[in-house]
């Protein structure tokens, strides 16, 4: 049996890796969505996702980047 666990961060892996930092934000964006439309546990799922996409994201140390970055 594979772990849920296992399961989300291989697709939020997979997803990083693919789309980059953008699929956190728009994970999100995408849960808020089907909460909306009254699907409370898929939302759940999909945060949960982007919630371990944006753990390996600070996991690998890119949380340097500054706000100061974005104004140059």
């Amino acid at each position: 049996m594979i772990r849920l666990h296992t399961l989300t961060n291989g697709i939020a892996l997979r997803m990083l890796e693919r789309d980059g930092i953008a699929v956190i934000w728009l994970t999100h964006l995408a849960a808020a969505q089907v909460y909306r439309q009254g699907h409370k546990a898929v939302a759940e799922a999909i945060i949960e996702i982007a919630d371990a996409a944006e753990r390996e994201w600070l996991r690998e140390g890119n949380a340097t980047i500054h706000i100061d970055h974005w104004q140059q």
